[in-house]
């Protein structure tokens, strides 16, 4: 009799578990446009280390050419796989920015579009970004529609209101639209997609430096720096030591 009250009390119970865990699985599901990016493994407690999962040489260019900041012969790459409509992605915008204030050209940022199917303006926005590109302008639409995320995510005359945008940044708006429903801007964010996809990113924001990827939890601007400081005096150490004495030599010329 006791073993029988027991086996009944003992399916609500698991009816509750069951329902637990089917709601944390929906929980990861919805978290994925802000989880750690794809291949990275176990994130190690002595980190920062950047070198859980790297770019593949035969991976697809993406875009070309890409859309950048800092020098183009940099020998630091940081490569962000970034969503418009991805909350992450708007909480990092301010420290990925942080750091190309601080680097300059020092570094070369490259920033990837990768519009998750998840979010239903993403692409749209994507395009818009590269629109504004056509016009010398991507990084100030880019701006526009970070900054301003919370409201045109839920605005059901978004586009309305990126045009608002682009009338605000200076860009010829009527050029603007056309070039939006052009093939040029959508082969573009079509190109980095492919990219994205080919080195299996499955979350935004994806971060690469110098090809090594970067955890989702040490996208800080201590962490970056650190992580961007390392690949410098790396790069630095790897000079040849008689470099300084060419130098040298062509300053002496120089005088003579």
């Amino acid at each position: 009799m006791n073993k029988e009250e027991k086996t009944k009390s003992g399916m609500p119970l698991g009816i509750i578990v069951g329902v637990l865990v089917a709601a944390v699985v929906g929980m990861g599901v919805l978290y994925s446009c802000s989880g750690k990016p794809a291949n990275n493994g176990t994130p190690n407690k002595n980190t920062p280390k950047n070198t859980q999962a790297t770019i593949q040489p035969n991976a697809p260019d993406g875009a070309t050419p890409p859309n950048l900041l800092g020098s183009p012969t940099a020998t630091v790459t940081v490569e962000e796989f970034a969503d418009f409509q991805c909350p992450s992605c708007g909480d990092k915008f301010p420290v990925l920015k942080q750091i190309q204030s601080i680097y300059g050209s020092r570094i070369k940022f490259i920033f990837r579009n990768f519009p998750l199917t998840m979010h239903d303006k993403a692409y749209d926005a994507a395009v818009a970004a590269e629109a504004a590109g056509l016009q010398g302008k991507f990084w100030d639409m880019q701006n526009q529609l970070y900054t301003n995320q919370k409201s045109w995510s839920v605005d059901p005359n978004y586009k309305q209101v990126w045009a608002d945008y682009a009338q605000k940044i200076g860009l010829d708006v009527e050029k603007w639209k056309t070039d939006m429903a052009g093939l040029q801007t959508k082969s573009r964010v079509d190109a980095d997609m492919a990219r994205a996809k080919a080195l299996q990113v499955s979350s935004t924001p994806t971060v690469y430096i110098n090809g090594k990827a970067v955890q989702y939890a040490e996208m800080t601007v201590d962490t970056l720096r650190t992580l961007i400081d390392s690949e410098l005096s790396a790069n630095q150490a790897s000079k040849p030591a008689s470099t300084g004495a060419a130098n040298t030599g062509n300053s002496n010329s120089g005088q003579k």
